[in-house]
């Protein structure tokens, strides 16, 4: 993550970190055959905590890359980027 604080490059792999645990025991679930319910409901956790790992490495790179710019050329062929890319994964 060039270019963004050590904070947030720790938040975000620290929130990594927590899911690939989830994932790890929805699999140890799977393996044990547990209740079909336990498990999606787990899966739905897994899913919202990286949608918010995900809307905040957004959040960084709308605060570094588009509100440090001086040029509005630049700002808006980024945050057009940025659309796209909400409309592509929302």
């Amino acid at each position: 993550m060039q270019g963004y604080d050590s904070s947030t490059r720790t938040d975000i792999s620290n929130r990594l970190a927590r899911i690939e645990g989830q994932v790890r025991g929805i699999r140890r679930l799977i393996d044990e055959e547990a209740d079909c319910e336990k498990i999606a409901q787990q899966m739905a956790a897994a899913r919202k905590a990286l949608d918010k790992a995900f809307h905040e490495m957004l959040a960084c790179m709308i605060e570094h890359d588009v509100l440090q710019q001086r040029d509005n050329t630049t700002a808006n062929a980024q945050m057009a980027q940025i659309r796209a890319l909400l409309s592509k994964y929302a």
